[in-house]
């Protein structure tokens, strides 16, 4: 009988048998007799490992990773191979749990060792991306598709304590650090502390300079305040004591009067003729202090003025000296500089000029034994040409002609004129004998004959050059002296 079968939101039916050729996946479907229907689940599953693998130094260490894998929903052909190869079994079955950790221990101990401890550890971003893609390269062929990868931190196997070294490394760099960070403090502490103290040593000198300062110019106004109400004493008590001069000769002009009328002009002349001299000699003094004072600041503006003209005169001709020196410089340069031109290119016309002379006489004398060649050539064809032919008749005629033969017989006359060869005559001996014995010795007579020419010939060689024959070859004998010992 049929039945009809509905599959889940996240499942699939994989219908095969009778009128199917292969596999039919749907998400309904009626299952007619001598047809099988599965349910294919599609919901991932998380798979958790601990992959131990070695790194390039051959440093072994734990990866613990957790994968979240299911089928390939999006592709029909990824569905298909999923249904052939992984429906039989159950997804939390051991046998797909060691399928999906051989490919993953596969590739990731693969991977480990081609990286570095080092490389794997920084880059673990970039390590768990080269595991993810090559894994889901071999999950392909199933039909499985990797939806999330975690790999978590690596991991010390027993006995390689690597990563707790690298810790306690850490660690201790840390600490090092930490101390260097606080003696760097420490030292900036310190300087700053002695900084401070030294600023404020600075500051406080320089207030007390400021404060000595203004004392001194508090104390130079005091005094001047104390010199102007000297001043303004004085004069009031010179206004006073003229005011009680005045009033004592008005009392003694009265007493005078009353004393004695008599004698009342006498005594106004006196007294009138003291206190006119007294005015006027106060206005003497006042006008000659005033005199000197104008005459002092005129003596110190003339000389003021005149030293300012002298200078403004003087600088004005040091100036105008300057200039005029310069002026002459340049003019001389620029004159000399016509000169050198001017000679220069009188110089280069001569010369010019010279060259050409030169060059059209090399050009005449070149034409003129050019001319002189080709009328000898005419001439010596022609001779050639009379002599039959004949070079060697023609060579003696010109060297004939020249003078050749007279002139390499004054030459060798020359080579020889003045020497003055030496003869030397030596004798081997007599050389009789009967035939017998000359036959028997004919082989080492040539030989003797040779060392017979060598006594004459070094002989020779020393009376024509003084050379000596070497020691080794033989000694001459030496010539005997005509004295008597």
């Amino acid at each position: 009988m049929a039945s009809y079968r509905v599959a889940k939101a996240s499942e699939y039916l994989a219908v095969t048998g009778w009128g199917i050729k292969e596999i039919k996946l749907t998400k309904k479907a009626w299952i007619f007799v001598g047809q099988s229907c599965t349910v294919l689940d599609l919901t991932p599953v998380n798979y958790t490992f601990e992959v131990q693998a070695m790194s390039a130094e051959k440093l072994p260490f734990i990866l613990p990773a957790v994968f979240t894998i299911g089928p390939r929903t999006e592709e029909l052909a990824s569905l298909m191979k999923y249904a052939k190869l992984m429906s039989p079994h159950d997804k939390l079955s051991n046998h797909v749990s060691e399928l999906v950790k051989g490919v993953i221990e596969g590739e990731t101990r693969v991977l480990a060792a081609s990286m570095t401890m080092e490389q794997i550890f920084k880059g673990t971003k970039e390590f768990k991306q080269e595991v993810f893609d090559k894994v889901q390269l071999e999950l392909n062929q199933f039909g499985l598709l990797i939806y999330n990868a975690n790999v978590k931190q690596l991991v010390d196997v027993p006995g390689h304590e690597y990563f707790s070294y690298l810790g306690q490394k850490t660690q201790m760099e840390a600490a090092n650090q930490a101390k260097i960070d606080v003696a760097e403090a420490k030292k900036k502490g310190e300087i700053g502390s002695k900084m401070r103290m030294g600023e404020t040593l600075q500051n406080a000198s320089k207030i007390d300079a400021e404060t000595k300062v203004y004392s001194t110019q508090r104390e130079g106004e005091g005094k001047k305040e104390e010199l102007k109400v000297r001043s303004d004493v004085k004069i009031f008590e010179n206004k006073r004591e003229a005011e009680i001069a005045e009033a004592n000769a008005d009392l003694a002009t009265k007493k005078a009067m009353w004393a004695q009328k008599a004698r009342m002009a006498e005594v106004e002349a006196a007294k009138a003729v003291a206190i006119r001299e007294a005015e006027l000699q106060k206005d003497v003094e006042t006008k000659n202090a005033m005199t000197r004072t104008a005459k002092l600041k005129a003596e110190l503006l003339s000389k003021a003025t005149v030293d300012y003209d002298l200078k403004v005169q003087e600088a004005n001709w040091q100036l105008y000296q300057n200039q005029k020196a310069a002026e002459a410089a340049l003019y001389k340069q620029e004159k000399s500089a016509e000169g050198c031109k001017a000679g220069a290119e009188a110089s280069f016309f001569t010369r010019q000029q010279e060259a050409d002379g030169v060059l059209y006489a090399k050009l005449k004398e070149a034409e003129g034994l050019k001319a002189l060649a080709e009328a000898e050539g005419t001439y010596i064809r022609s001779l050639l040409k009379e002599l039959g032919n004949n070079y060697l008749a023609l060579r003696d005629y010109l060297m004939i002609k020249d003078g050749t033969f007279q002139k390499i017989a004054s030459l060798n006359a020359d080579a020889v004129r003045g020497l003055q060869p030496k003869v030397s005559v030596w004798t081997s001996g007599g050389e009789g004998g009967d035939g017998a014995s000359n036959a028997s010795s004919t082989a080492m007579n040539e030989v003797a004959g040779v060392y017979r020419m060598l006594p004459p010939l070094l002989k020779t060689v020393q009376d024509q050059t003084g050379m000596l024959p070497p020691a080794w070859l033989g000694c001459l004998p030496e010539p005997q002296s005509n004295g008597v010992d």
